[in-house]
């Protein structure tokens, strides 16, 4: 099973250090966040983790006493290691010698030591991002799966959609609003197929004049038209042996769609001003963000071809449907920003937690859009609620942020008290178990008080229906669920 087909829990990981307190740690950490299965060692003894037959997905190296003893190990490990085995160096916050850029070349992050849940994080998914590249060729010139960062049911769904059909040929139709990212889909699908190495040409068919798309698909000849000065070609030989991205097809004229029809049953065109047939030999991937079969109902789309081209269907679902994503995708987004030379920002938890109750009616685009502006905004600073744009913050209620000076509620029987402080047993507690338990308890009681309707309890967590459902299958509360 490749990397990136495993579950976050599935995946093996290796680490190596010198301190066996800082591996314990290490490990804890991992565990912590349901991170992989974590086999420890020290640089004396790692040779003997590769040789017995186990393969690794992740590697973290720590640190050595000097930068010329952790670079000459770090390249040991990498040489060892096969090339998508993400590696990622531990050290020591301001550590007596630095690390170089010839030692960060070899790694995929670099993390300090006492480890940061952000920094964490945002290594985690550079390593996922360097196994993708890595085990799927052509795709290292595009940030592709990075524009699908998520963990929210939808996206995964798409993310599976994407495998299956990325390399089958079939013609596939992407739907969904405006700006959810359907061409990158698109250009997933490209660059994970048989056709990576040849060209991926996008024509977005709602931007050109009606009268100048069939020149623009299918090329023209000198004289055809006036102002056709010379010869040209046409996307579909621009494409050929690759993939034709047809965004907007919905805004295609009808009298283009019969023209389009023939050429997906022939595979054969002619240029504008020509009776040459040209074969051509594309895979074609559509978009649209307008209801097809309505489109069809009043005459405007051909049933023909949407059958044509609705052969796999992807639905991309709305930013709204998978507010969980958004903390990872502003991440991932400030991270290309950096990455660009273009500034960087950070956001408090409130001010998060209100992105994430914004309808977000331009999506992902509307996010990227609001990230850059905040960049511009405070440069190397960091936002709070009350620093968002007002229509971001208009219906998040700064005062019902829990604090330590709120209020005792009244005791109501059986309801766990989120405000009451915990005291930490003088034996100490296995926090992971604790937090397991907790969930799973809150979980129970909300359905309990539901009557064991799904959504009700979704709602009283303040938590998507699906999401609750996958909770409940984590924890064996799977039951008959009533009608809402």
């Amino acid at each position: 099973m490749a990397p990136m087909d495993k579950t976050l829990s599935d995946r093996q990981v290796l680490i190596i250090d010198d301190d066996p307190e800082q591996r314990q740690s290490l490990k804890q950490i991992f565990e912590f966040v349901d991170y992989g299965d974590v086999t420890t060692c020290d640089y004396a003894g790692w040779p003997e983790c590769i040789d017995n037959g186990n393969t690794y997905d992740l590697a973290v190296c720590g640190c050595r006493n000097d930068v010329d003893a952790t670079l000459t190990a770090v390249k040991t490990v990498r040489e060892a290691l096969p090339p998508e085995v993400p590696i990622l160096l531990i050290c020591q916050r301001n550590a007596p010698h630095p690390v170089t850029p010839e030692l960060t070349r070899l790694v995929t992050s670099v993390i300090e030591q006492p480890v940061r849940y952000r920094q964490f994080q945002h290594a985690l998914r550079q390593a996922d991002i360097h196994q993708r590249q890595t085990l799927r060729p052509g795709s290292g010139t595009q940030t592709l799966f990075r524009s699908l960062v998520g963990n929210s049911p939808g996206i995964q769904v798409v993310r599976k959609l994407i495998e299956q059909v990325a390399n089958t040929g079939a013609n596939v139709l992407i739907t969904g609003e405006s700006g959810t990212g359907k061409e990158v889909v698109a250009r997933n699908l490209h660059y994970n197929s048989s056709r990576r190495d040849k060209p991926f040409v996008p024509v977005n068919c709602g931007a050109i004049p009606p009268d100048l798309l069939e020149s623009e698909l299918f090329g023209h000849e000198k004289g055809a038209f006036t102002g056709a000065i010379s010869s040209r070609q046409g996307r579909f030989e621009m494409a050929e042996g690759g993939t034709l991205f047809l965004d907007e097809i919905g805004d295609m004229p009808l009298a283009m769609q019969v023209k389009l029809l023939r050429v997906i049953q022939e595979r054969v065109f002619e240029r504008v001003g020509s009776n040459k047939s040209i074969k051509t030999d594309v895979r074609i991937i559509a978009a649209t963000h307008r209801d097809l079969e309505k489109e069809i109902a009043e005459g405007r789309f051909r049933e023909d071809l949407y059958y044509r081209l609705n052969v796999f269907p992807i639905e991309m679902p709305p930013l709204r449907e998978r507010a969980e994503d958004i903390p990872l995708l502003i991440d991932e987004l400030i991270t290309r920003m950096e990455h660009e030379g273009r500034g960087t920002v950070r956001l408090t938890a409130a001010a998060v937690a209100a992105l994430q109750q914004h309808k977000w009616l331009g999506n992902v685009r509307e996010l990227a859009n609001l990230v850059e502006r905040l960049i511009i905004m405070f440069p190397n600073g960091v936002v709070d609620v009350r620093d968002l744009p007002e229509k971001y913050r208009k219906d998040f209620r700064i005062d019902e942020l829990p604090t330590m000076e709120m209020a005792q509620p009244t005791a109501r029987p059986n309801v766990v008290d989120l405000t009451t402080p915990v005291r930490l047993p003088d034996e100490g507690i296995d926090l992971k178990e604790h937090m397991l338990n907790l969930e799973s308890s809150l979980i129970k009681q909300a359905l309990d008080e539901a009557n064991g309707v799904v959504a009700h309890a979704a709602r009283r967590l303040n938590m998507r229906r699906t999401t609750l459902v996958e909770k409940m299958r984590k924890y064996g509360l799977q039951r008959a669920e009533k009608a809402s």
